[in-house]
């Protein structure tokens, strides 16, 4: 994969680097992908069921959800 980096982008991940905060641009971009994992997961933390429910992609599928109920079986048959 090959990404091209604005000029300004460039400069911070440069300065990063100087001030021995990493050891190169891989490291950056591995911080900068964990801290967008952390923001995403404690934005999912932050919702309710509810939002999450309304955002989903299902949402107006019309779907069942409702469980059977579990009848069970006649265990008068089971050899013990």
């Amino acid at each position: 994969m090959t990404i091209e980096l604005k000029p300004e982008q460039e400069k911070i991940i440069e300065y990063a680097i100087l001030r021995g905060h990493f050891k190169g641009p891989e490291e950056v971009l591995d911080a900068a992908l964990a801290a967008l994992e952390t923001a995403r997961i404690e934005e999912l933390r932050s919702k309710s069921l509810s939002q999450f429910l309304m955002e989903s992609p299902f949402y107006e599928a019309e779907l069942n959800l409702e469980r059977q109920p579990d009848v069970g079986r006649d265990l008068r048959d089971v050899i013990l």
